[in-house]
């Protein structure tokens, strides 16, 4: 069993949770899926609805051919299989923000087949979780029911947005095996272009299929948790289904299939409909659209254009550049973090940008609540500074200084050494008439020293550094100190 299960222990004995995810993933594109509409977040209500979208009569569909690419395109991210003909089907039912009166979807045929993600796991192996489909289908609109006491509202932007629904099998067995998933496509999608992933707006979110069983048995009958918009609701929400799940079946019930919500507030599920009251959605082949043909061609076209990926990129920047896992991982795990990085490499050695970046950059960052493109500090200001440290033309400590300055102030980090006067001494003269003096009015240290507490060196460069500000190379004054303390 899998170190990431997650052992539910109960009253009669323990339990196994079993996950599995639907994501709907929003296509980029400047378009909806079958009308020219925009797709714009935060526009004015009902702004972005054309003819289609409104479901006029006489209004058909027309396929959007950049849609169909992204689809593809994700599919070959997951490295799945690419159906060359799919079909659209009509699920039919009835809520105000939905005007047509059904959703057009590919049920039975959709556009990509089976494929997989490999997740990283908190012992540091990998686990691969299957796909298994894709397929696009229209968003509906949304009602808004709070502004008005008496009525309520519908926006018909959404309506019609193209969405990738993308299902799982049910291989997850832990709440962090479901985040690790999720943070993983979310990468993928943002580093192939096809989703912006941003769960805050909407525009990715889960569908959370729980269930529980005694280890070695079959799977147990799931509850559907709907539309959880980040990473951490998904596995909160995992949690505590799960230990409801078990709760009942040792009281003696049974669980019931049923679709419910989750309460961020609460930290708890609640029932939103059963199985038994669940629509006869009535699928059939939407007569207004053909079947959905892509060429063998087309594929080949969409896969020569494929980015470097984070697995890929990852294995690069650890054989290639020398970083750790973690690194590598904490860096690739974003497409912006990764490009920064690597624009930050041109100018200065990997390990040591690396840690720059997920270090000190990361935890202004952090403190600010700024995104890496929202850096005060650009990527070639950042790379020519850790290049002054690794020419010796500042210390460590100074380049903090010069850090600082840099995120306030701006400027170039070569003028702001020679302005301020900060260039690391390495005039071996000055350094050492300081290590004389210290030598002189410290004899009891030097005693200590030569009787073999060899590590109180440590308190003679401090001190060093200390007279000079900061400002002496490290490097020298422990070749210097060392050199005239055994000489003693």
């Amino acid at each position: 069993m899998s170190q990431e299960t997650t052992i539910i222990e109960g009253d009669t004995g323990i339990f196994e949770i079993v996950v599995g995810l639907e994501v709907h993933a929003q296509v980029l594109s400047q378009a909806k899926l079958f009308s020219s509409a925009p797709t714009a977040f935060g526009a004015a209500p009902n702004s972005q609805v054309t003819l289609v979208d409104a479901a006029l009569p006489g209004m058909l569909p027309v396929i959007n051919e950049v849609c169909v690419a992204q689809a593809v395109r994700t599919g070959l991210g997951i490295n799945a299989e690419i159906n060359l003909w799919s079909r659209f089907d009509r699920k039919n039912y009835f809520y105000p923000d939905l005007p047509q009166g059904y959703q057009i979807s590919q049920l039975y045929h959709p556009i990509v087949g089976e494929g997989s993600v490999e997740i990283e796991l908190e012992d540091g192996s990998s686990k691969t979780i299957r796909v298994e489909r894709i397929h696009l289908e229209q968003d509906a609109g949304k009602s808004i029911h709070d502004l008005d006491p008496r009525s309520s509202h519908v926006d018909l932007n959404r309506s019609g947005i193209a969405l990738m629904e993308i299902v799982s099998f049910p291989d997850m067995r832990s709440p962090h095996e479901a985040g690790a998933y999720l943070s993983k496509l979310r990468s993928i999608l943002r580093y192939l272009g096809t989703c912006d992933g941003n769960m805050d707006q909407g525009s990715m979110r889960a569908d959370v299929n729980v269930s529980v069983r005694r280890p070695g048995e079959g799977l147990g009958t799931r509850c559907e948790i709907k539309n959880v918009n980040s990473v951490r609701f998904v596995q909160q929400a995992i949690a505590h289904e799960a230990r409801r799940q078990v709760e009942i079946i040792e009281s003696g019930g049974s669980i019931k299939q049923e679709t419910r919500l989750f309460d961020p507030d609460t930290g708890e599920t609640r029932a939103m409909r059963s199985k038994e009251d669940a629509h006869d959605y009535r699928y059939f082949p939407d007569p207004d659209l053909p079947p959905l043909v892509v060429t063998q061609e087309q594929v080949d076209a969409i896969r020569a254009t494929m980015p470097e990926l984070p697995d890929q990129k990852k294995k690069r920047f650890v054989e290639e550049l020398g970083l750790t896992d973690y690194d590598a991982s904490v860096l690739c795990a974003d497409r912006a973090n990764a490009s920064f990085f690597e624009e930050v490499a041109k100018f200065a050695p990997a390990k040591l940008a690396a840690n720059w970046i997920t270090g000190d950059l990361f935890g202004a960052l952090n403190k600010a609540e700024l995104s890496i493109a929202e850096s005060p500090i650009s990527a070639t200001q950042l790379g020519q500074m850790i290049g002054l440290i690794d020419d010796g033309k500042i210390s460590g400590k100074i380049a903090k200084q010069v850090f600082e300055i840099m995120w306030q102030e701006g400027g170039v980090p070569a003028d702001i050494v020679e302005e301020r006067g900060l260039a690391q001494v390495s005039d071996t003269g000055a350094i050492e008439a300081v290590i004389d003096q210290l030598i002189a009015t410290s004899p009891e240290n030097v005693a200590a020293y030569k009787s073999g507490k060899t590590k109180i060196i440590g308190w003679f460069v401090g001190q060093v550094m200390k007279e000079t500000g900061g400002k002496a190379n490290p490097g020298i004054v422990n070749q210097l100190l060392k050199a005239k303390l055994d000489q003693l």
